[in-house]
């Protein structure tokens, strides 16, 4: 069953309410009240048609961002096969970053993205279900998680859906302390047992230069205020 898209129906209400005014309207004759319902005509159309096709392509982006996450250790997932009761469960992607599902037995999550598990996991079914519709999505990101220590108001452990960058987190960890040293925060970073220090000058970004240095976080990142 095909969803209703709420932006739409809103954008679809506004024209007929404009349309309805317009021709309760109509049988005004003055040629300047025509003229000017004629312009509120073009730019309402124009406007209308603007906002369905931003709204569009947010819902596009927000679908595609959801398939391409990156499934971490500690994620839930839902997984429904259809038609097959026995086959709609909730995962939980183990420390080795791997679940286990009926029939298609041990599966890695590394590096997969949401759409990755579901074309491995339709491919292995196949071998016991005729053309398996097998939907995975996320229900809780617990995986994805930064750092925020030192010199912050609550530093700790937080949960981003998808990614934040580092004033985000600073954000999220409510702000710096007085005595912080702002021109000198690192985020360091691990990876492939591999550890690395990002520099973070809080005034010069805020100030809008090297705006590069303002990076998008990734899951383990380590932010450090001293």
């Amino acid at each position: 069953m095909s969803q209703s898209n709420p932006s739409k129906a809103v954008f679809t209400s506004c024209k007929g309410l404009y349309f309805g005014a317009l021709a309760l309207n109509i049988a005004a004759r003055d040629p300047d009240t025509m003229k000017k319902r004629a312009k509120l005509y073009v730019i309402a159309t124009l406007g209308i048609a603007f906002l369905t096709s931003f709204g569009e392509g947010i819902a596009q982006d927000s679908s595609v961002s959801r398939a391409s996450y990156k499934i971490l250790p500690g994620d839930v997932l839902q997984v429904s096969v259809w038609k097959e009761p026995d086959l709609q469960l909730e995962l939980l992607v183990r420390p080795d970053n791997a679940v286990s599902f009926p029939l298609a037995g041990e599966i890695s999550t590394h590096n997969r993205s949401v759409s990755d598990l579901q074309a491995e996991l339709t491919r292995r079914l196949a071998r016991y279900i005729a053309d398996p519709v097998v939907t995975v999505s996320v229900k809780e990101v617990l995986g994805n998680k930064v750092y925020v220590i030192g010199q912050v108001k609550e530093p700790g452990a937080f949960v981003v859906n998808p990614q934040v960058d580092v004033l985000q987190a600073l954000a999220m960890a409510g702000g710096a302390t007085p005595f912080a040293d702002l021109d000198n925060i690192r985020i360091l970073r691990r990876k492939n047992s591999i550890q690395t220090a990002l520099s973070f000058d809080y005034k010069d970004v805020i100030r809008g230069r090297d705006l590069s240095q303002n990076v998008m976080l990734e899951s383990g990142d380590v932010v450090v205020v001293p």
